[in-house]
């Protein structure tokens, strides 16, 4: 079995990125794969800071999220988008945790997506994260961006024919590098 840990890179309790992970790791074969969804809202931590991790530490969630990637075979993220950048509680997590381990990601391939409600699918978070998660331990396999989020996702899926087909697509083959 095949360990792949999923998460949105958002805290809402209705993050669409979280749908769209959901729908991923639908498509995923219950036999080969062990999959652990992450709450970000698990991992909050006091806003980083030089001074206070010096007064106090590391705080040990950001432990226990570096700690979720060990032993793990694959990483599903999709990132939320404020801004034009992550979301606060994202970075706050990646922060810390870099504190812990620049090699936050372990090592693992890891497929990246992204959804919003807008037009450009988050693209310029994705952006952002497929520069910067390498350097994080992450091998990013494929990425894929959902935009216009409510009129593309209806009832769980995808109802946009080529979006779901190119998704599934990359599903696939993000798969076929885990064997």
């Amino acid at each position: 079995m095949i360990k792949i840990v999923a998460f949105a890179g958002s805290n809402s309790s209705t993050s669409i990125n979280m749908q769209l992970v959901n729908y991923v790791l639908s498509q995923l074969d219950d036999d080969l794969f062990e999959t652990t969804r992450l709450n970000l809202n698990n991992f909050e931590m006091p806003i980083y800071s030089i001074d206070r991790e010096k007064e106090s530490g590391i705080p040990e969630k950001a432990h226990k999220f570096r700690g979720q990637f060990e032993g793990a075979g694959a990483i599903i993220c999709s990132m939320a988008e404020h801004n034009r950048s992550y979301t606060v509680g994202f970075k706050n997590i990646l922060d810390w945790s870099s504190r812990v381990d620049l090699n936050i990601f372990g090592g693992n391939k890891m497929l990246l997506m992204s959804a919003s409600p807008g037009g450009y699918g988050g693209g310029n978070v994705m952006k952002a994260a497929s520069g910067f998660f390498p350097k994080c331990g992450a091998e990013v396999v494929d990425t894929f961006s959902l935009p216009k989020f409510y009129d593309n996702f209806k009832d769980g899926e995808i109802v946009d024919q080529e979006l779901n087909y190119e998704l599934k697509s990359k599903v696939e083959a993000f798969k076929n590098t885990l064997k």
